[in-house]
């Protein structure tokens, strides 16, 4: 099923409605704010979203990478949607 991107998927399952928050829309609320980022190789990386595209592909600004307890700093990186496991809003 393809949806707006602007809209949240509900489904009912044995009696309970379950609503999930499509990932374009976290991505669109959180632009120019920082997010976190699981990479499927475990690192995590942290920086402000400045772009993404219907692929999950990102720009970010100020970036860190944390890998087994070291952080790196990157700059401004362009990461490939396929990588994301996890997509974790910061607070500021």
């Amino acid at each position: 099923m393809c949806l707006p991107k602007h809209l949240n998927f509900t489904e009912i399952w044995e009696g309970a409605v379950i609503t999930m928050v499509m990932p374009l829309n976290i991505l669109e609320k959180t632009m120019n704010k920082r997010v976190a980022l699981l990479l499927k190789d475990n690192r995590i990386i942290e920086g402000k979203l400045i772009g993404y595209d219907e692929y999950m592909n990102m720009v970010l600004e100020d970036t860190e990478e944390t890998n087994q307890g070291n952080v790196r700093k990157l700059g401004t990186i362009i990461l490939r949607g396929n990588n994301i496991v996890t997509i974790m809003p910061k607070s500021e």
